[in-house]
């Protein structure tokens, strides 16, 4: 009988369900939400040995639809499970519900058809779960510690046919500083060996108040606003394992300008984290939006000729039909020389005679980017926001063509209020100096890649920075200590966008925060009383967010300004801290001597000599890294471990990351050379009664039966039993 039990939990069923193993049951996989415990199926006159992973139920569809109205969410799930076997798959349900949510009613029906369901509080589900550990020895669904669920009986899936499961329930959010709060549980990577078919998540919101901050930590989300008291969110994928649980943060407020701070805190290593999230309307008056100048730079060398051209001019003309009242504007077109559109700047009436002399304009010649730049600066009015927007395919060819000088005399020339936003359309340009000129004029740089659309790039960033609302800003913490903040230096805040701001302090407490800018020539403060930064653990995305800004500051120093030691260490020890895998960190899922100071500091020199040849500016590679850093320097949602060779090697849990070495899994800030971990049988009513004590412990243990993790400063080594 043991030896058909071991066949039979070969068996996965991979599917919006992850199945628990009971005496005489069968234990099976999920790709999403929730625990199924499924009867074992009878084999005549055997099952063969062994049963492939292969052979698994699949998700046809998994549809999550939320509505939030006023802080109360009601969740509608909609999964669509295939049974490919010729036995029949059934057995009891349980859905874990998001620890810390209350649960109010909740529906279930299989084909349409209401089916009985329990709701279980935590200490019954944790029971259940303790109970699996136990018979299974798989500390897999240690995870769900500290949740209640939804349990139901499963009506059995017949071989060969779809079965459609729906689930329904409503919770009342909970709001911290301003901030509310929703979670659907996606992380079942532990789990799952087949992707998901299909997977989309949208959220509709409403709220009395106007919607100021959206955010999701986990999840690159689109977002939809058509007026200032809702907004849908959301996001679709296929073929697809979820790694982690869906997580939306949403404020509303009367104020013009929100702030709400989420933060975290190690009283271990005595460092705090912080995030800032300010956020204007959607909705503006003219006397609210900061009037500005634009100035477009125009490349119409004769590389720009035929379809890039002509998406520049429509691109151009999006920008000059979107012009504000009171802005003004000037258009440069430079190849071999440069041409302006007026010697001075024009009020936003002449923008149609503008976009007239546009669609005039040939591509020939050459390329004097020096010459153009210079041009713009010299019309620029010193105390008025000014964007200059450029536009080039390639490399400077005519007058001063060396990197370093142009950028030289750019900056004698720019005044403090220029924002430089660089477009590079190909992969025939220059990055460095694309990247160093937005970074040292407040800008940001974007890359048009080979068949991309010019048009639909340049017009879709304009229309988030068209209508600025504060500009020139600063933040000031009040009596907390802040360091290490990113972006660093702020850019302006637009209607309709949000700013995320990253740091460190050292000592929580409560703080008024200060946000000063400039609107029109005037200074403005808005003060948010009542903040607190946190003296204890949470939001563990934030120490990650952290340090993915913080190394994607560090490589661009590195890449336009030289290598330093001192930037390559510290790359190395955050990317070790959080599994932020960097072209200097990539060898260190399989370096075996990461744990020690001293053997970092060695991999870092070592990192850092193969690192010496020197790397082209242009070209798809230059490309293709330019996106990469920036991409880390500007995230929102903090880097995903690396989907390299050996990236199965390395787990993200909380805020610690653990690497995989010789069959246990290591938490990466453990130092065998200053702790020594105290052992504890795995599945023993020790290992069991130290879960008790220490439930920060449980998601770290549910990575296997070999663990080294660390809580309170303590190491605590999980050991076969």
């Amino acid at each position: 009988m043991r030896a058909r039990f071991r066949r039979l939990r070969n068996l996965v069923l991979c599917f919006a369900l992850v199945a628990v193993v009971l005496p005489g049951q069968l234990l099976t996989a999920s790709a999403a939400d929730g625990l199924i415990v499924v009867e074992p199926p009878e084999c005549v006159p055997t099952c063969p040995a062994p049963i492939a992973l292969a052979d698994q139920l699949t998700v046809r569809s998994h549809r999550v639809d939320v509505t939030i109205d006023n802080q109360v969410a009601t969740t509608r799930i909609d999964q669509v499970f295939y049974n490919p076997h010729s036995w029949i798959a059934e057995g009891t349900y349980i859905f874990p519900i998001p620890e810390g949510a209350s649960v109010g009613k909740f529906t279930m029906w299989v084909d349409g058809e209401p089916i009985q369901a329990n709701l279980l509080d935590a200490a019954e589900a944790r029971r259940i779960y303790d109970d699996i550990v136990r018979r299974l020895r798989d500390p897999a669904l240690l995870e769900y510690v500290g949740t209640g669920a939804i349990q139901a009986s499963v009506f059995p899936i017949p071989a060969g046919e779809e079965r459609k499961i729906e689930i329904e329930y409503d919770e009342v959010l909970s709001a911290n500083q301003g901030l509310t709060h929703y979670v659907y549980p996606l992380n079942t990577e532990r789990f799952s060996s087949q992707p998901l078919e299909q997977l989309s998540l949208r959220v509709a919101v409403t709220s009395d108040d106007p919607i100021r901050a959206v955010y999701s930590p986990t999840h690159d989300i689109a977002l939809d606003r058509t007026d200032e008291t809702s907004v849908v969110v959301g996001f679709e994928e296929s073929g697809v394992t979820p790694t982690t649980d869906f997580e939306l943060f949403y404020s509303g407020t009367p104020d013009p300008i929100s702030a709400n701070l989420i933060s975290s805190y190690d009283a271990a290593t005595g460092e705090g984290h912080f995030m800032l999230l300010a956020a204007p309307g959607i909705a503006t008056d003219t006397d609210s939006v900061v009037a500005k100048d634009v100035i477009v730079v125009l490349d119409t060398s004769g590389s720009m000729e035929g379809e890039k051209i002509e998406q520049a001019k429509e691109a151009l003309t999006f920008v000059l039909e979107h012009l504000n009242p009171e802005d003004r504007f000037n258009v440069i077109e430079f190849s071999t020389g440069s041409r302006i559109f007026e010697t001075a700047l024009q009020p936003a009436s002449a923008a149609n005679a503008a976009a007239d002399w546009v669609s005039g304009l040939p591509a020939t010649g050459g390329t004097d980017i020096n010459l153009a730049l210079l041009d713009a600066m010299s019309m620029i009015e010193p105390g008025r926001p000014t964007m200059v927007l450029f536009l080039t395919d390639g490399l400077p060819s005519e007058g001063v063509v060396d990197v370093s000088e142009i950028l030289s005399n750019v900056e004698s020339a720019a005044p403090e209020n220029v924002r430089l936003f660089s477009f590079g359309v190909g992969d025939d340009v220059d990055t460095i100096l694309l990247d160093s000129l937005s970074q040292a004029h407040h800008g940001a740089s974007t890359y048009v890649r080979p068949g991309q659309a010019l048009d639909e790039v340049v017009s879709g960033f304009y229309a988030g920075i068209s209508a600025p609302v504060l500009t020139d800003l600063s933040l000031d913490f009040g009596e907390v200590h802040v360091e290490d903040l990113y972006p660093t230096p702020l850019p302006d805040l637009f209607a309709g966008t949000q700013l995320v701001v990253v740091g460190r302090y050292r000592a929580g407490g409560e703080a008024a925060i200060t946000l000063s800018g400039t609107v029109n020539g005037e200074a403005q403060n808005f003060v948010y009383t009542g903040e607190s930064f946190a003296t204890s653990a949470g939001a563990d995305f934030v120490p990650r967010l952290w340090a993915t800004r913080k190394i994607g500051y560090l490589l661009n120093q590195i890449r336009l300004q030289g290598e330093d030691p001192e930037l390559v260490s510290a790359i190395v020890d955050l990317s070790v801290r959080y599994g932020i895998v960097t072209p200097y960190t990539s060898y260190l899922i399989t370096e075996d001597d990461i744990f020690t100071q001293a053997g970092r500091d060695e991999a870092a020199a070592n990192s850092s000599q193969a690192m010496q040849a020197p790397q082209s500016a242009s070209g798809a590679a230059a490309v293709d890294e330019a996106e990469a850093r920036g991409r880390l320097a500007d995230a929102d949602v903090a880097a995903p471990v690396s989907s390299s060779e050996g990236a199965d090697a390395v787990r993200i849990v909380g805020p610690d990351t653990f690497v995989l070495r010789d069959g246990v899994w290591m938490q990466t800030t453990y130092d065998p050379s200053t702790m020594t971990p105290q052992a504890v049988k795995f599945a023993s009513d020790e290992y069991f009664q130290l879960l008790e004590e220490h439930p920060e412990l449980a998601d770290a243990f549910a990575l296997g039966q070999e663990v080294i993790a660390i809580s309170g400063g303590q190491a605590y080594q999980v050991v076969p039993d």
